[in-house]
């Protein structure tokens, strides 16, 4: 069973090896974490995301999908790309999001990664609210069958640590 720990903190400054980005379907960058790595990790990261793009992802990577690259200048192996959906009054969007943590194990998976940073996926520019993000977050990798030993969860400020803290208890914080 995957060792979940919670951490406030900078994702891209996480040693692990896969780390978790909140992409959009482009793959070519954005803001928040997104552009946070981009930035970071270097130009290696935009190019084999482009390569990407140029490949099999022409129109984009489908909301709920995820893939991987090279970390590039990060202290880390790898870069997993899940595609977060949009939080919407309207409409369900749960197994969209409950998919990028499924998919973000399956490819940790397919990689070896033993150790995995997570953000909060959706739960910034994209609108989801926090609470929810977190809830469907830690319960969906809870559940997931996977090789991975510990996913930890990188949360940028006080207000996500304290909602993730909240699902699952002082047992698992770190």
């Amino acid at each position: 069973m995957v060792r979940i720990t919670l951490v406030r903190g900078d994702i891209t400054t996480e040693h692990a090896d896969a780390v978790v980005n909140a992409a959009n379907s482009s793959l070519l960058g954005g803001g928040g974490v997104d552009g946070a790595i981009h930035r970071r990790g270097g130009p290696e990261i935009l190019e084999a995301c482009r390569a990407l793009r140029a490949s099999h992802y022409g129109k984009g990577l489908p909301t709920g999908k995820a893939v991987a690259t090279t970390a590039g200048r990060l202290p880390a192996r790898w870069v997993i790309h899940p595609v977060g959906p949009v939080w919407s009054r309207d409409e369900d969007r749960s197994a969209l999001l409950a998919s990028c943590y499924r998919e973000s194990l399956r490819v940790a998976d397919e990689l070896g990664a033993r150790t995995v940073a997570f953000p909060a996926i959706s739960t910034g520019i994209y609108g989801w609210p926090m609470d929810d993000g977190a809830r469907i977050a830690l319960t969906t990798v809870r559940e997931t069958p996977s090789s991975v030993e510990e996913a930890r969860f990188v949360l940028f400020d006080e207000r996500a640590y304290q909602a993730f803290a909240e699902q699952i208890g002082p047992s698992e914080t770190g």
